[in-house]
């Protein structure tokens, strides 16, 4: 196993934070079912209680886990995506109130990066994502962009070898019980 991965999953075991490149930009991440750290990337990120997260998953499968009712549309959205999709789907379960948004709905994505995809599996359950910024300020294009306020706060920091590419931020769609979506980021 990959040592940063390993290390990596001792953390989310833990209920820490990690900073670590996600298949998109670079991200806080934790235990999406773990409360006290979810709060605690709030904190973190000096974001306000309401928002909630981008939840990580590594297989289709897991859709069910996380999701009640899956629109017969999102298995073909999520699997045929070419470029990194969150869906936002009406009604998660099975994680807690501040994993979701206010209305209960929840934003996942199938990550289709190797190695982002590789966490996830060795951890054996979703992780909450959120972008590596200070609430209000744009997200980080790369490692050295990052606030040192974020850097000093987090228990584990991925090291990667080289320049990491420049990614964007993932499309989001919302879906409704009916098949109907709306794009919320393009």
């Amino acid at each position: 196993m990959n040592v940063n991965i390993e290390k990596m999953v001792a953390s989310l075991k833990n209920g820490e934070i990690i900073l670590h490149k996600t298949d998109t930009i670079w991200g806080l991440g934790c235990d999406a079912s773990n409360e006290k750290a979810l709060n605690r990337i709030k904190e973190i990120k000096e974001r306000p209680s309401d928002k909630s997260f981008i939840i990580l998953i590594s297989d289709i499968s897991q859709l069910n886990i996380y999701v009640d009712k899956v629109p017969d549309i999102a298995w073909d959205l999520v699997e045929f995506a070419e470029k990194p999709l969150t869906v936002v789907y009406p009604k998660g379960k099975n994680l807690p109130a501040s994993a979701l948004a206010e209305d209960g709905s929840i934003a996942i994505r199938l990550v289709k990066d190797v190695h982002c995809k590789e966490l996830i599996y060795k951890f054996g359950k979703a992780i909450a994502s959120t972008s590596a910024n200070i609430s209000g300020e744009s997200s980080p294009t790369n490692f050295e962009s990052i606030n040192e306020a974020i850097k000093s706060k987090v228990d584990f920091i991925e090291h990667i070898e080289g320049k990491v590419p420049i990614s964007n931020p993932s499309t989001i769609v919302k879906l409704g019980l009916n098949g109907d979506f709306s794009f919320i980021r393009k």
